[in-house]
């Protein structure tokens, strides 16, 4: 019984440690949230649409990328391929976590998987030592819950601006996207060969194809050739 009780003051001890750990994340996630909500409402989604969104996506960049091609009345096929393709990358980001972590139930990896972040993977992997379950949802779920939270109360927020103001929200999500590009741009210039190769690959698709499908065509095709771009570089040096 006593080894039982410690066990589980041990998972209580580690489920804090790692909310307390990912408040910082959580506060790092307010300005983007109440920036979806905002747009949200200026996309024409509802309230509840917008909580959903945040609540089974829950995918910063995706949820971005959603919320322009609605604008644009993309097909939900093209906008679930293209969020996939975004997404792709959680694959690897769960498998390498996994490797670090205690064995589980697969119900219980499943929960911690949905939680990866970029931001997550980067603050549980820079732990020195082995990961437990608790702690990974620690950080998760209170990261999780900022998001939403505030999903939310940027959508209200939105709600009680000028109408001229809210019509206005769907520049705004351009500029979003212009601002989340350029931080990666200056860190690596090839960024910019990246996003310039798929926009012009995208006007070029988008003469002969629906504007899902383009988008999808242009960021395979432009994600590939920088791919096989870095492994030729890579294997010359």
């Amino acid at each position: 019984m006593e080894t039982a009780s410690n066990m589980i003051k041990a998972r209580e001890t580690d489920w804090l440690r790692g909310a307390a750990i990912g408040s910082s994340i959580a506060i790092g996630y307010i300005p983007a949230s109440l920036t979806f909500g905002l747009l949200a409402k200026g996309t024409g989604l509802t309230l509840l649409e917008t909580i959903a969104m945040s609540l089974f996506v829950y995918a910063g960049a995706s949820q971005y990328m959603a919320l322009t091609l609605i604008a644009i009345g993309t097909g939900t096929i093209e906008i679930i391929l293209t969020t996939f393709i975004v997404n792709i990358r959680h694959l690897l980001m769960s498998a390498s976590i996994r490797a670090k972590m205690e064995d589980t139930h697969p119900v219980k990896r499943a929960i911690t998987a949905f939680g990866i972040t970029d931001e997550v993977f980067a603050l549980v992997t820079s732990q020195d030592r082995r990961l437990t379950n608790g702690f990974v949802i620690g950080v998760a779920v209170i990261a999780y819950v900022s998001w939403v939270v505030h999903s939310a109360v940027g959508y209200i927020v939105g709600s009680a601006l000028p109408a001229t103001l809210q019509q206005g929200m769907g520049v705004a999500l351009y500029a979003m996207f212009i601002a989340l590009l350029i931080p990666s741009v200056r860190k690596h210039r090839s960024v910019l060969i990246l996003a310039g190769t798929a926009a012009l690959l995208n006007g070029l698709f988008s003469l002969f194809f629906p504007s899902g499908w383009s988008i999808i065509l242009a960021t395979l095709i432009a994600s590939v050739g920088y791919e096989i771009g870095k492994a030729k570089k890579g294997a010359r040096a």
